[in-house]
């Protein structure tokens, strides 16, 4: 644990809760979707690139991954480029992609891989891009048009979703200690740039590593039932039954099923939890409560 940026205290307070767990996850794989007010605020930023490398440090094997829609937008106000969205989903034309790339896979992942490397453990951004990590085709989505039963396709654009997840790179970095950060685009069979949502590219990346987790940090504390009580833990099924009721709804309806598609691909659990909190991670996998909602098998 030298050098990952903790103190004292710190350190003799996570090991003191997490030393019966450390060994359920020595040499796990624990993949991280990185995002929210979690990426946005300086000091939560920096207690997140400690906590990953303190996993990396206790035996782990963590891998992130990130969104960043806010440097979208703010980049996309800079160069007076309108954005528009579809069902939460930015419609990307050319143009446009070449600037999600430009921020996502340029300074937000290096951002990222440095404040990880920054706590003591090496860490290296790329994106889906490199190494064929993630072949993608274009997402297709229909609507249906108001007062009728008609479907028309939408257009999104360079957006997409993944179709491959060739797991070999990130082996690689793995072998040699190294921290993968993912930005979530991907390439298609056509050799065109695609924007995909980064739950989405966390959900796959997932379930081809078969991770022990998925943990998705969010800003709220996990699945709320109708009471908006915490949900601690639901079988994929019990999941899918809180969406078709109406219990889970709006933005939580795709993390919950990334969730449950990741688990189905292989992974052993996922957890949407409260990336606010700091050591949140830390919270879930080392002391028994947890910290968010753990979807299984």
């Amino acid at each position: 644990m030298a050098g990952s940026g903790m103190s004292g205290e710190e350190r003799a307070r996570i090991l003191s809760e997490a030393l019966p767990y450390l060994l359920r996850y020595d040499e796990a794989t624990v993949v991280i979707k990185y995002g929210g007010h979690a990426m946005g605020e300086e000091e939560l930023a920096v207690t997140f690139g400690r906590d990953v490398a303190w996993l990396q440090l206790s035996g782990l094997y963590p891998v992130v991954v990130h969104g960043g829609g806010p440097q979208i937008n703010a980049m996309l106000e800079r160069l007076q480029i309108t954005s528009h969205f579809v069902d939460g989903l930015r419609i990307t034309d050319e143009k446009m992609v070449e600037v999600v790339e430009m921020v996502l896979a340029g300074s937000v992942n290096k951002q990222v891989a440095s404040l990880i490397t920054a706590a003591g453990v090496t860490a290296v951004g790329i994106s889906g891009k490199d190494g064929g990590l993630i072949r993608a085709r274009k997402l297709v989505r229909t609507k249906k048009d108001p007062g009728s039963n008609i479907e028309r396709v939408l257009d999104l654009g360079y957006v997409g979703e993944p179709e491959f997840v060739d797991t070999r790179v990130l082996k690689a970095l793995q072998s040699a200690e190294i921290v993968p950060v993912i930005a979530p685009v991907g390439i298609g069979p056509d050799g065109r740039t695609y924007n995909i949502n980064a739950d989405t590219v966390a959900g796959a990346v997932a379930g081809a590593l078969k991770a022990k987790r998925l943990l998705m940090l969010t800003d709220v504390p996990g699945v709320l039932d109708r009471d908006e009580r915490l949900i601690p833990e639901l079988t994929c099924a019990e999941a899918e039954a809180l969406i078709a009721d109406g219990t889970v709804s709006g933005g939580m309806i795709p993390k919950v099923e990334h969730c449950v598609q990741a688990v189905r691909a292989g992974a052993e659990g996922a957890v949407i939890l409260d990336g606010r909190i700091p050591h949140a991670i830390l919270l879930e996998l080392f002391t028994e409560h947890g910290a968010g909602t753990l979807i299984r098998p």
